[in-house]
């Protein structure tokens, strides 16, 4: 048996093994579906409902999934997952508190919680699933929430690797149903400045479009490395998941008490990539919607960055990297540049940011009203009309509700599977060059592999700890 045939967990000892932890400090974690008062009729009636289970109740499923999903009427988030108890606890007792201020009763609804998503995965009330975990932890359950049949909102970035990032876009191509990358500036709500943007350049505003500056911040270096006995209630195992064991400490994982703040994960390559993944993601995607590369990417790219040399953390720090792509566009990313993107063509100029706006409170690099969402060379740019004939960009009203929308209407989303990971490959390759600082590096966007460069070919893809990783989710369809 290969790899990718190999099941994960062997179905039946995993539902005995549910069984027998049903309950973790007093919540059930499997059971079954909440029962909705009769009273509920209507539009309101549970068979309306999209029934969402959560996945990873941290930072960005708290401030921004879960509180923009909860404003829908059409969702109803009926279940959560976490390895770490404290979170669970916590995020039952928030989503509950919201339904009952928003229902006026008391109990309106039971959040189921789960220590383990994949028995959350094989509850067959649950239509959809929202993935808020860390970076390493994306892909796997976004195939096997696939494989499962339910649609799909993932966080950015899609991978932790390129091979995984394919992995992930077959298997929701093969699965039918509905992905959403959490790639928000393309929704209108609250940023319709970028989509804005794209269409002036595409509909040739600022005549023909050759260079794209791109502007992200960096991370600092620090952390504590200090060994730390693993807290009661967190399954550390399960956390690290398919990169290598390593010994817990606070400043790696995320904290035990403030449950909206950034976790030190994110500054780890073993997690991740930084900010070049981290916030690139959302940078190149726009500038690929403006570019009309969303599924291609660059075919030359050159770098440099400073790594730290103490401490903890050791995600990349200051950072240049030059890509060009076959349409002749060159992309400039460069950790001193404005955080935003701009687009120079032949007669002029656009610059777009999120500008006084930001998804959380805790996001790095948050302009404070600094920067204006939308700047020109000439502001005769900004009063053009885009006409009936010329492109008109897909207007998705937010980013949550587009995905409920697109699950009712079975429409593509605004940020579909492979537009996603291309954006993410992108910052990949980038991340790659820095590792051959100086060094110009060739990619085959069709292929997927760097040209004459056995190397560079060797970052494509990770060692997976078993059984955790893409290569040991079974990749046929449960019936």
């Amino acid at each position: 048996m290969s790899n990718l045939e190999k099941p994960m967990y062997d179905r039946r000892g995993f539902m005995k093994t549910a069984a027998k932890t049903a309950v973790v400090g007093g919540i059930a974690l499997t059971g079954f579906p909440t029962i909705v008062p009769a009273s509920v009729f209507g539009k309101n009636a549970p068979s309306n409902k999209i029934n969402i289970g959560q996945i990873g109740c941290g930072r960005i499923a708290r401030t921004h999934d879960l509180a923009e999903t909860f404003k829908n009427d059409v969702a109803r988030i009926m279940a959560i997952a976490d390895v770490d108890k404290s979170r669970l606890i916590s995020g039952k007792k928030m989503i509950e508190g919201w339904y009952d201020k928003k229902m006026g009763k008391q109990g309106y609804i039971d959040v189921q919680t789960y220590d383990d998503y994949h028995a959350l995965l094989d509850n067959k009330d649950i239509d959809a699933v929202m993935i808020s975990t860390p970076d390493h932890w994306h892909a796997q359950p976004a195939i096997e929430a696939a494989l499962a049949g339910k649609h799909i909102y993932l966080q950015k970035p899609t991978s932790l690797t390129i091979e995984e990032g394919r992995q992930m876009s077959d298997a929701v191509r093969k699965s039918g149903v509905r992905f959403q990358l959490g790639s928000q500036q393309r929704s209108v709500d609250p940023w319709p400045q970028f989509k804005r943007a794209c269409e002036l350049v595409r509909n040739g505003r600022i005549g023909k479009l050759h260079t794209v500056h791109i502007g992200l911040p960096a991370d600092p270096a620090g952390g504590d490395p200090k060994n730390m006995p693993i807290p009661e209630g967190l399954n550390y195992d399960m956390w690290l998941g398919s990169t290598p064991y390593i010994y817990y400490t606070g400043d790696r994982v995320h904290s035990q008490t403030d449950f909206n703040s950034r976790g030190g994960w994110l500054r780890l390559e073993q997690f991740g990539a930084g900010m070049i993944t981290g916030w690139g993601v959302h940078h190149i995607d726009i500038a690929h919607w403006g570019m009309n590369t969303e599924l291609t990417g660059p075919i030359e790219v050159t770098a440099k960055a400073d790594f730290p040399k103490a401490g903890l953390w050791n995600v990349h720090g200051d950072y240049q990297v030059t890509s060009k792509y076959a349409n002749g566009v060159t992309m400039l990313m460069d950790s001193k540049n404005p955080n935003g993107i701009k687009f120079e063509g032949t007669d002029g100029w656009i610059f777009v940011s999120r500008g006084d706006v930001a998804v959380t409170a805790s996001d790095p690099g948050a302009t404070g009203g600094k920067l204006k969402a939308l700047t020109v060379s000439d502001p005769k740019i900004l009063t053009s009309e885009i006409a009936k004939n010329e492109i008109h960009l897909y207007e998705s009203p937010e980013q949550h509700r587009n995905w409920l929308e697109c699950i009712q209407n079975k429409k593509e989303t605004i940020s579909p599977a492979e537009v996603a990971h291309r954006s993410c490959s992108a910052c990949l390759v980038a991340h790659a060059a820095m590792k051959f600082e100086g060094q110009k590096l060739y990619w085959d966007p069709k292929k997927e592999v760097f040209k004459d460069n056995v190397e560079a070919n060797k970052l494509l893809s990770r060692p997976q700890r078993y059984p955790y990783g893409t290569n040991y989710v079974n990749h046929k369809k449960k019936a």
